[in-house]
């Protein structure tokens, strides 16, 4: 007898049920839909897929009746599914997709939030946040089972100390990632953000030292800093793909971390857009 396995990610159709303020560069948006009863999610720096619609358009445009075609698979691979054919969309057709931390999960009822860094200019999805209001539809590909691939904190059973680092787009994994750790877990973390007020809402039960430098170079002061007290610490970074990088040779090569304890996730990069982004693999 063959069993069957649930896919680990899929379409869910929901709308905007609130927005609300973070701080002057991030807001945070609440979206709910029938669909919600099968997200399964572990927390943590759990990640989605977020298609949006283009202003004048009532729902983003996905062809998902062409059936189902990884994002990670090739044309061939993905057989013709939604995702050729959504590449072959025209531009001013197609969906926005932009990758997003799922901030909270809530049930009775279901919703989920997801903060959007607001940016000046704008890009696409961040005018969308801007702009957006209750019964604004969203079409995100999420998990469909909790413990899946697209949750990256992972630290080792025998972990001492967590260490985080991140910019303004890592703030919601972080925050999240803040929420999730055993009481009393040590966790010492830096933020690079262009408004304390923005890291101000972050609430843990960790102990936990988080310092953002009001000149945002705490980058800088984590590289002259030295390793806090630890015999097996775990670290994680996100944010734009160069200053992910650089820390990660930091954490492995000046303070001798074991490459196999750190994670590190490039959100952006510098002078590129996702799309374009992706494309470089």
């Amino acid at each position: 007898m063959t069993t069957a396995v649930a896919a680990p990610f899929r379409f869910f159709a929901l709308h905007v049920v609130r927005t609300r303020r973070l701080g002057p560069s991030l807001v945070r948006v609440s979206f709910a839909g029938e669909d919600l009863r099968h997200f399964l999610s572990d927390g943590r720096d759990q990640s989605l897929s977020l298609f949006l619609p283009h202003p004048g358009q009532d729902a983003p445009v996905v062809p998902v009746e062409l059936g189902w075609g990884s994002p990670r698979s090739s044309a061939a691979e993905s057989g013709g599914g939604w995702w050729q054919g959504w590449r072959e969309l025209p531009d001013g057709v197609r969906a926005v997709m932009r990758s997003y931390t799922l901030r909270e999960l809530r049930r009775d009822p279901d919703e989920i939030d997801v903060d959007f860094v607001l940016h000046t200019p704008a890009g696409p999805a961040s005018a969308w946040a801007g702009r957006a209001c209750a019964g604004d539809r969203v079409l995100p590909l999420g998990p469909a089972v909790a413990d899946n691939r697209a949750i990256r904190f992972r630290p080792p059973d025998d972990t001492d100390l967590v260490l985080l680092w991140g910019d303004e787009t890592a703030l919601p994994a972080i925050a999240s990632v803040l929420a999730s750790p055993p009481a009393g877990r040590r966790v010492r973390a830096w933020l690079e953000v262009r408004d304390a007020r923005s890291a101000r809402h972050l609430a843990t039960s960790a102990d936990a030292e988080i310092s953002w430098p009001a000149d945002g170079t705490c980058l800088d002061v984590l590289r002259a800093a030295p390793l806090p007290p630890a015999e097996r610490p775990y670290a994680w970074t996100a944010g734009e793909s160069g200053s992910v990088k650089a820390l990660c040779r930091h954490f492995v090569r000046e303070w001798g971390i074991d490459r196999r304890r750190v994670t590190f996730v490039g959100y952006w990069r510098q002078g590129m857009t996702e799309e374009q982004l992706r494309a470089a693999g």
